[in-house]
C-alpha cells in the first residue's frame, strides 16, 4: 500500500526507505562532522594556551595544503612587491 505517511516502498515515485537511508546516513555525517568542528577548535585552543598563534598556524595550514612551487611562487612576487614599494626591509 502507497500513500502519505507509509514507512516503506514507493510515495509519488520516491523509494521512501532508500530516502531515509540517504538521509540519515547524511545525519551521521553532520554529527562527526560536528565533532572533528569541535575537535579542532579545541586543539587551536591548545596550541594558543601554549603561546602559539593561531591565526599563524592557520596560515601555515593552509600553506602545506598547497604545492611547493605555488608556495614559492607566491612568496618570491610578495617580495618583489614590497621591495617595489620601497618595504623590501621586511624580508630577512
Amino acid at each position: 500500500m502507497s500513500g502519505i505517511g507509509h514507512n516503506s516502498g514507493d510515495v509519488g515515485g520516491i523509494a521512501g526507505d532508500r530516502l531515509r537511508s540517504f538521509v540519515e546516513r547524511i545525519e551521521r555525517l553532520d554529527e562527526e562532522i560536528k565533532g572533528l568542528q569541535d575537535d579542532r577548535r579545541d586543539i587551536f585552543a591548545e596550541a594558543k594556551g601554549t603561546g602559539f598563534d593561531a591565526k599563524v598556524l592557520r596560515r601555515v595550514l593552509a600553506l602545506r595544503r598547497r604545492a611547493k612551487e605555488d608556495v614559492q611562487e607566491e612568496a618570491e612576487l610578495l617580495r618583489l612587491y614590497c621591495a617595489a614599494l620601497g618595504m623590501d626591509d621586511i624580508f630577512p
